[in-house]
């Protein structure tokens, strides 16, 4: 299956969608290659990065999930490339 490398910017303004947030990755955990979270507290926001590389459908589901938690928005940017073969 083809796959392509991405990068999803997660911003959390509500800490009570937090945990569904760290749910939802760790449902798509296999995908993951990295992730960094920043408590940004002078906004009350905390920002999460996460590199992925996964198929087009699989990355879309994960944004959309996440962009629809009241108070987390979620923005994809994905290579223009399919990733090369991952070795076993």
């Amino acid at each position: 299956m083809e796959t392509r490398l991405s990068v999803i910017s997660i911003l959390v303004s509500d800490r009570a969608s937090a945990g569904r947030v760290n749910e939802l990755l760790h449902e798509f955990g296999s995908y993951i290659i990295g992730r960094m979270g920043l408590p940004y507290r002078e906004r009350g926001v905390s920002v999460i990065c996460v590199v992925i590389d996964a198929p087009g459908e699989i990355t879309s589901a994960l944004s959309g999930k996440l962009g629809m938690l009241p108070g987390v928005t979620a923005k994809t940017i994905t290579s223009k490339t399919p990733a090369p073969p991952r070795e076993n």
